[in-house]
């Protein structure tokens, strides 16, 4: 829930204060509701950049998982 309530699904970021408009570049959710959006509207402008950071989201995301799972299973 905090990542969906910080991107950018239910405002838009010119409206957002600054410290959530800086979560929001953050937050990798708001790349992939841009993309989205992009191609429903059929005006993907930014489709590569979003995918990019989505995919490095992902690369980390589980090279974090990855390194952590050794802790788990003891």
């Amino acid at each position: 829930m905090p990542l969906f309530s910080g991107s950018n699904a239910l405002y838009p970021v010119s409206v957002m204060p600054g410290w959530l408009q800086a979560v929001s570049k953050a937050n990798p959710l708001s790349y992939e509701v841009d993309a989205l959006r992009g191609l429903l509207l059929g005006t993907p402008h930014r489709l590569a950049s979003d995918v990019a950071v989505l995919l490095v989201a992902a690369a980390l995301g589980v090279t974090a998982a990855s390194a952590l799972l050794g802790r788990l299973a003891r």
